[in-house]
């Protein structure tokens, strides 16, 4: 493959990396304000929303029949079009059931174009590259979310809810339809199965992808929760720790992807691990505000080092088995979505604490698990060895 071929591919993943940013936070950022002020959703319907919200994600191995009629990329292209369809579409249906539309169009989009993405990225770039396109992807992602809440905070003064939300949808639309007419592909590259499997020699990967899913979902559903319920957190407080996570994002992914190719998963993904231990028990035990915001930052930082759940699955994985890996990768990702947010809610209820100490445990768990990555990339030499 020619340095021609991986600059276009980088090109066409960074203009969709960042439009699809721009049109999920601007979706993010407006949505619960919107749903209230001007839809009258309830918590209970609140609920039902962000738990649709997930099934796209859940269904993202459905990718791979798509990619018997659509190339990868251009189902990448597809898929950042419909999220921002769903967005633009956001300000014009203020109802429940227009919500609940929308938001189903705008995850099916975001959850196959970051499918496409990654599959692409493990493709396109060796396994000294992925890590560090990965790493300038996300930072390119995380500039973007503050930019994007900047942008927000300014048009909220002057504009309604219709228009905002269209044009966050239409940064995204307007990069779809540019991706359409593109073609970054390359016809070296080996053939992907078009197929869903499960194997068992990637046994690792899937129990990492599952842990690292369930870890996520305490994160989102419980960490922000705690700090506005135990500690008073303010909407411009949680907006200052938001913006504050994506500058730091901006930073650091970079150096993520550099610390991957020089010291390896096993060692990056232990530190992550060891720290999650100590983090979730800080949440469960800390009465000061400040620390717990602390703990926050750490928190979304370390999720970060996941790219190297991924990276890991390309140097074991089978050329032909990269697009169909991410799919079955992201909907294993997605399960612990189905029952986490509510085995979580019910924990809550009797103590606050058990929520966390739970995650604390799924992060010892991954931290003994992440030890055999060395020996599985051992094993994957060893059959390429025979194989060649």
């Amino acid at each position: 493959m020619t340095n021609a071929t991986t600059r276009r591919m980088y090109i066409f993943l960074i203009v969709l990396a960042v439009a699809s940013a721009a049109a999920f936070q601007g979706w993010r950022t407006l949505l619960n304000n919107f749903a209230v002020e001007v839809a009258g959703v309830d918590g209970v319907e609140m609920g039902i929303i962000q738990s649709l919200r997930e099934v796209p994600g859940f269904l993202a191995l459905l990718a791979v029949y798509l990619i018997l009629i659509l190339r990868e990329h251009r189902l990448a292209a597809v898929s950042t079009l419909v999220l921002g369809l769903g967005v633009a579409l956001t300000g014009l249906l203020p109802s429940f059931g227009g919500i609940v539309v929308t938001t189903m169009l705008m995850s099916f989009g975001f959850h196959y174009y970051e499918t496409m993405s990654q599959s692409l990225t493990l493709q396109y770039f060796g396994v000294r590259e992925a890590p560090l396109v990965m790493g300038r992807l996300r930072s390119l992602g995380a500039l973007t979310n503050v930019v994007t809440g900047g942008a927000v905070w300014l048009m909220a003064a002057r504009l309604g809810y219709p228009v905002m939300f269209a044009v966050a949808g239409g940064v995204a639309m307007a990069a779809g339809l540019w991706a359409m007419v593109q073609d970054p592909s390359s016809p070296d590259l080996p053939p992907q199965h078009k197929k869903i499997f499960l194997k068992r020699k990637y046994w690792l990967f899937y129990i990492l992808t599952f842990l690292s899913g369930a870890r996520r979902q305490i994160f989102v559903a419980f960490a922000v929760f705690l700090l506005v319920t135990r500690f008073g957190y303010s909407v411009q407080a949680v907006t200052v720790l938001f913006v504050g996570n994506n500058v730091l994002n901006y930073f650091a992914n970079p150096l993520i992807g550099k610390a991957v190719n020089r010291f390896g998963e096993r060692k990056v993904l232990s530190l992550e691990y060891f720290a999650l231990v100590f983090i979730f028990v800080g949440y469960a035990l800390t009465e000061n505000a400040w620390l717990a915001g602390a703990l926050y930052v750490l928190d979304n930082l370390f999720f970060n080092f996941a790219m190297s759940i991924r990276t890991f699955y390309q140097k074991i994985a089978e050329p032909g088995d990269i697009a169909s890996g991410m799919a079955t990768g992201f909907t294993v990702n997605h399960i612990a979505a189905v029952f986490i947010p509510a085995l979580g809610g019910l924990a809550w209820m009797a103590d606050h604490r058990l929520v966390f100490y739970g995650a604390a445990c799924l992060a010892g768990c991954s931290l003994v698990l992440v030890q055999f990555i060395d020996r599985e990339l051992g094993l994957a030499r060893d059959r390429n060895r025979e194989v060649d």
